[in-house]
């Protein structure tokens, strides 16, 4: 083996949940961060939780809004330009 290409291994390297939860493991790090741990995941809790990173699920809620308003809007000017058609239309009759 090679000497000096491994990285320093911390056998006593600490992990931090955003929840405030910490715990020790080994890595090439010394500390390290983390948005979820087993303490505060659902899987593992059995409870319910929404992770919002930075703000994706009111940015997708807006563009699902913003499609229906837009999609009703879309479907009144085609029911108007129908009845326009419908009544732009002249009859033409034949006599004789």
């Amino acid at each position: 083996m090679k000497k000096d290409i491994h990285p320093k291994y911390y056998t006593e390297a600490s992990v931090i949940c955003s929840c405030g939860n910490t715990f020790k493991v080994g890595s090439t790090e010394k500390a390290i961060n983390v948005e979820v741990c087993s303490a505060c995941h659902p899987f593992y809790t059995g409870k319910k939780k929404l992770v919002d990173t930075a703000g994706r699920v009111d940015k997708f809620k807006k563009k699902l809004e913003e499609a229906r308003v837009s999609k009703a809007g879309a479907k009144d000017k085609k029911k108007a330009n129908k009845s326009k058609k419908k009544s732009s239309v002249s009859k033409v009759v034949k006599i004789g």
